[in-house]
């Protein structure tokens, strides 16, 4: 089967149906495809040396936000930045290349799996730091209010971010001058190991604390990705329309470790019944029993589009152990140097 390019949607006329509804499972298959793969190599090769952060799980999220965004309209995210970075069109072997430290990733080899970027995609950028990237996001919102354009700022966060003081400023900050952005808080209940029971007050939410600085916040059932679509259109066409910051609480739930290939339900904070009762939930599984009445075929389609993101993955990996290192004289290019050095 002929793997589809890089960043381009597959053909009508392969075995992909014409609709929006299934092209949603289609983009959630081919995350899922390559998150796992990339999971197999990190363990088996061990040549990445980067930090990862996997969505598996939690595609839902990212393909139903992007899914309402424009080509001009910006996306920002924190550690866990894969699958916004390939739901909003990022090439995925930069991105591959970009975990290996070859100088064809997307930051040149220099940023890993935390710190993907990929302007011609609208994909502005990734970090590490909790919540480094919120006001990263309404900074380039109020950008393009003052300057007249349309485009929509999007930012992604996990709910361990919302305990920080700037998600607040942020917050704050946005609502007072009607900033076009939308923050989306994917809200997988764990800060790294910590649950969320125990580190927010009983009977409280994200987002009725959100509601409180008066804007609109919804709370969304995350592993639903046309739900999530519905909510993303309607966040990002109130902030197009000039009405100011939208805020989506994003229930979901990842089914790896925190940071890494492997599955942790051994660690002693959640338990293999958890885990299993969210897989349960599989947003991929949920969105093909939605559609299937209307949509007999799809189980052939996700079987195919299977065996097609594989070995994009697969090819992906190839193109990236084979690419060169980054050079050693220019180990510092787009770093600050010290002025007059």
């Amino acid at each position: 089967m002929t793997t589809t390019p890089v960043g381009v949607a597959p053909a009508p006329d392969t075995v992909d149906p014409a609709g929006p509804d299934a092209a949603l499972i289609r983009d959630m298959v081919r995350i899922r495809c390559v998150e796992e793969e990339l999971c197999d190599r990190y363990r088996d090769d061990q040549e990445m040396r980067t930090p990862t952060h996997f969505s598996i799980g939690q595609e839902a999220t990212a393909v139903g936000v992007c899914a309402a965004t424009g080509p001009d309209d910006l996306v920002f995210t924190g550690h866990r930045s894969h699958a916004p970075y390939l739901a909003k069109g990022g090439d995925l072997r930069a991105m591959v290349a970009e975990l290996y430290g070859r100088e064809a990733g997307c930051a040149r080899g220099r940023g890993g799996s935390i710190h993907l970027i990929d302007r011609a995609a609208g994909f502005a950028g990734s970090a590490a730091i909790l919540g480094e990237m919120i006001p990263v996001g309404v900074g380039a919102g109020w950008s393009a209010a003052l300057r007249g354009r349309s485009s929509v700022a999007l930012t992604f966060f996990g709910d361990g971010a919302t305990e920080e003081g700037v998600f607040h400023e942020s917050i704050n900050f946005a609502q007072v001058h009607r900033v076009p952005v939308v923050f989306v808080c994917e809200n997988n209940l764990y800060s790294i190991s910590s649950p969320l029971r125990q580190r927010q007050p009983a009977g409280s939410t994200i987002t009725d604390r959100v509601a409180a600085y008066g804007l609109w916040a919804r709370s969304v059932d995350g592993n639903d990705v046309y739900a999530v679509r519905a909510a993303a259109r309607a966040a990002v066409a109130r902030c197009r329309e000039g009405a100011g910051p939208a805020f989506l609480e994003l229930h979901t739930y990842r089914w790896r470790e925190h940071v890494g290939p492997g599955w942790d339900h051994d660690h002693g904070y959640r338990a293999k019944e958890e885990i299993d009762d969210w897989i349960a939930r599989c947003p991929i599984r949920r969105a093909t029993d939605a559609i299937r009445d209307a949509e007999p075929r799809v189980d052939d389609w996700v079987r195919q589009w299977e065996q097609r993101y594989r070995e994009e993955a697969r090819a992906a990996v190839r193109f990236a152990r084979a690419a060169a290192w980054p050079s050693v004289a220019n180990l510092l290019d787009g770093a600050y140097e010290t002025v007059g050095r």
